[in-house]
């Protein structure tokens, strides 16, 4: 499978709410790199911005799961600045 591939099929799941729990954090952080955002790392926290966006998204793992509360808050983001497109 390429990445492009992997990265397409977890913007899908994502943006359709297919399910927030279980969403490896490693493969959702990468996704977010694809999209264009740039990553600040304070401790636990991955802090992921992006210049024509206002709003940053502030990550944590949980175990090697992202947050599901995080997972619906990207969604948000992608859907509001239509970023489904960019893939």
């Amino acid at each position: 499978m390429s990445a492009m591939g992997k990265h397409a099929k977890l913007l899908i799941k994502i943006v359709s709410a297919e399910a927030d729990a279980g969403i490896p954090f490693a493969d959702l952080r990468q996704l977010l790199l694809r999209l264009g955002f740039s990553e600040r790392i304070r401790g636990s926290h991955h802090i992921f911005k992006r210049v024509d966006i206002p709003e940053r998204l502030n990550l944590q793992r949980q175990g090697r799961h992202a947050k599901r509360y995080q997972v619906r808050d990207i969604r948000d983001i992608i859907n509001r600045y239509g970023l489904d497109r960019e893939i």
